[in-house]
């Protein structure tokens, strides 16, 4: 259960200047290409580390000079090149002397310091033994734990395990390119309590002060602590300023609380909270969001989730995601993640789900709630209270595989009569096959059974309400691999040639009587191609009569076997043409389904192409058609673009980009415009400046909000200090929904 830091002054100066404390675990490496100098500190230790910093107790103080006086009385005095050695810790000055007597000592200077996770440089440095006191000036750190954390600091006085710092910097910027730094006049350090107290508190962009606290507390190692996390600040249309403070809590080792406020200067405060925890087998979230008298509808709005997964053996496990929103437009309105806008249901569940080697089951309890005002009011799925599904199927000889699928549901709708349905689905599956060919028929019988509750708003009641349908599902599917070593172009490759054909065959049953609880019609695709029904649920099963002839061909690189090109065409023909049809869906094709073609193109490491394409040969014409394109540049530049479209649904082209303009500027956009609509789906559009140590995104972004094409401009801001942590909006999220390819 991992969170922020939760200052950046907080674990940079206290594991880098309480020279004995604990080391820190090591943090994840950031790129540091565009620093000219990043260490500020080369090493001076003469010898390598005789032990890890785990074995620091144990082991024994190690003192090694040119020179040794002992002709004072009751001092020792070290002198030329003086080493002082202890596991992975190393000291090395000029001169050292020691006095018996107070059990005090001085070094002159210049002294160094490093472990394992830090070097230190000072100008000069004393000590008192007995009291447990250490004292350096004018001192220099490097950390080592991948940081690049850096700093200075006037001095640093050690006693017990107390430190006080005076006039402190620290940055993981190098000196001389320090675009940010944070300063105090002074701070203590308790390694006891793991906290730090720093006074007047200044972070520095250049040279620009841009926060100032004047008493901060902090904790000194990676361990969670309750504090604050980094804000989020953005401006909008529909809520205008935006601000949202997240305050942790640590609660125990196995469970920590966020609570958010967060104010909309348009709307309001709102009050955000999420309690996560962790137990051995089992961990679960509980979050919801509450704005009272919302000053834009003058209504009270919230939203609240509960997630929790429980392994109850190594095959059973039980699963919750509980979900509840105030009204239709909360997401629209208050999202903060930018993909909710468009969220048109919101699905909750408890389910009991269990897997073995041949089987699974479960049983559920599913409902949806309308998430969006484009929802009409009674069109929301059937919640499914209870659902018992499970499955087995199992090899009884090597080329046969026995099975059943069966699924027993309760449909409930707050509008519409709901009902019971019972499907029931045995096969059986012949597997024939060898190095280049298969051939795997199949063959099942499929029940199903209803009974279906009465309307009492409709004065004609069907008179059947136990209805039931009962089918078989025969398939056959075939197909062929042949290779050949080919040469184009210079190059050599492997060519594969794998024709495919798929029959199905499904008697025509009735069915117009039956009810559509759940069933849909299913994209049509090239797994299309190859499905035994063409609908989701069960409450239709599509008749078929029909052969589907498919061949793929690719192009392996003959050095490495990563695929180059690969192209399929195929199409399904009706011997008889489907009847079974759902109200408002378009009827099939008398002789067969679109065309189906799709091509993947590596043109280069940096280039590809995709293209997919369906086309009817009737009177429908082309069905579907994309183009997409990708091309790759530097070590940062990605350009997208491409055209979908989908008859009588969409038809929209999409260009996007993330191009550098130098070693630190970069500018990202992307744009969305519909030629069905004529308008602009979304546009974004910013400039990324990113130094050795610091990034700055500034974004723009104007987009439809909801299926009523209601708009929102919005504008981000997130500064990022590498190696710490980032203020703002979490820009990064959305460039990497709305570009493809983008990488910070």
């Amino acid at each position: 259960m991992s969170r922020p830091n939760l200052h950046p002054l907080a674990l940079a100066l206290g594991l880098a200047l309480a020279l004995p404390a604990r080391a820190a675990e090591p943090l994840a490496s950031p790129d540091w290409v565009l620093c000219r100098a990043p260490m500020t500190l080369e090493g001076a230790r003469t010898s390598a580390p005789t032990a890890g910093a785990a074995e620091r107790g144990t082991s024994a103080t190690q003192v090694q000079s040119d020179a040794l006086d002992v002709s004072g009385e009751k001092v020792t005095t070290f002198r030329g090149r003086v080493e002082l050695t202890r596991a992975d810790q190393w000291v090395g000055t000029d001169a050292l002397v020691y006095r018996h007597e107070n059990e005090t000592w001085e070094s002159p200077g210049p002294l160094r310091f490093e472990d394992e996770r830090l070097r230190v440089a000072a100008t000069s440095a004393d000590g008192d033994n007995a009291a447990e006191r250490v004292r350096l000036r004018d001192v220099q750190f490097q950390l080592l734990d991948g940081t690049m954390g850096n700093g200075s600091a006037a001095s640093v006085v050690r006693e017990g395990e107390r430190s006080t710092l005076a006039d402190a910097l620290f940055s993981t910027c190098p000196p001389g390119q320090r675009q940010w730094a944070f300063e105090a006049s002074t701070i203590e350090i308790d390694d006891a309590a793991q906290r730090g107290v720093a006074q007047s508190a200044v972070l520095r962009l250049g040279d620009v002060p841009v926060l100032w606290l004047p008493w901060i507390s902090f904790p000194t190692t990676s361990e969670r602590r309750t504090g604050l996390l980094a804000p989020k600040i953005g401006v909008q249309d529909e809520n205008g300023f935006d601000y949202e403070q997240p305050i942790y809590l640590n609660l125990a080792p196995n469970m920590d609380a966020t609570l958010t406020p967060r104010w909309m200067s348009r709307r309001g405060l709102m009050l955000g909270g999420e309690f996560r925890y962790l137990g051995a087998a089992s961990a679960g979230r509980v979050e919801g969001t509450y704005l009272a008298d919302d000053d834009r509808t003058g209504d009270d709005r919230g939203f609240f989730r509960w997630q929790h997964f429980s392994a109850l053996s190594p095959n059973w496990y039980a699963t919750a995601n509980l979900q509840d929103v105030s009204d239709r437009e909360y997401f629209r309105d208050l999202g903060d993640n930018f993909g909710q806008n468009t969220l048109s249901l919101l699905d909750s569940s408890l389910a009991l789900n269990g897997r073995g080697r041949y089987w699974s089951t479960g049983v559920s309890f599913e409902r949806w709630e309308a998430a969006n005002p484009a929802v009409l009011p009674g069109s929301e799925p059937y919640a499914r209270l209870p659902r018992i599904r499970g499955q087995w199927l199992q090899p009884v000889l090597p080329w046969m595989d026995l099975g059943v699928s069966a699924e027993a549901v309760r449909f409930q709708h707050d509008e519409l009569p709901g009902g019971q349905r019972l499907d029931v689905k045995p096969s059986v599956r012949l597997n024939f096959g060898g190095a280049s060919w298969f051939v795997n028929p199949e063959f099942a019988v499929r029940q199903t059974s209803y009974t279906l509750e009465r309307d009492p708003r409709v004065l004609a009641q069907r008179t059947d309400l136990s209805p039931d349908r009962s089918t078989t599902i025969s398939s056959i599917d075939a197909g062929l691999l042949f290779e050949r070593e080919t040469t184009l172009f210079g190059d050599d490759y492997v060519q594969t040639l794998e024709p495919r054909l798929y029959y199905l065959r499904v008697p025509y049953r009735v069915q117009d009587d039956l009810p559509l609880f759940d069933t849909q019609p299913l994209s049509f695709s090239w797994p299309g191609l190859f499905r035994q029904n063409r609908y989701t649920g069960a409450d239709r099963q599509t008749d078929a009569n029909q052969a589907t002839l498919a061949v793929t061909t690719r192009l392996l690189d003959a050095d490495d076997g990563r695929e180059r090109l690969s192209a399929s065409l195929g199409r399904i023909h009706y011997f008889d043409p489907p009847r079974v049809t759902i109200p408002g869906e378009r009827p099939p094709a008398s002789d067969g389904s679109a065309y189906v073609g799709e091509l993947d193109w590596r043109v280069s490491d940096a280039w590809s192409v995709s293209l997919a394409q369906q086309w009817n040969p009737g009177e429908f014409g082309t069905d579907l058609s994309a183009v997409r394109t990708q091309w790759r540049f530097s070590e940062r530049g990605v350009v997208n673009a491409s055209y979908r479209y989908r008859k009588d649904l969409i038809e929209q082209t999409d260009m996007s980009f993330a191009a550098p303009i130098n070693a630190n500027w970069r500018a990202v956009a992307r744009w969305a415009w519909s030629l069905r609509d004529r308008r602009t789906q979304e546009a974004l559009g910013g400039l990324e400046w990113q130094s050795c140590c610091v990034a700055v995104r500034v974004l723009a972004r104007d987009y439809v909000r909801d299926l009523n094409g209601d708009r929102n401009l919005g504008v981000y801001l997130e500064i990022e200090l590498n190696g710490i942590g980032s203020f703002g909006r979490d820009s990064e999220r959305l460039l990497s929904d709305a570009i493809l390819g983008y990488s910070p």
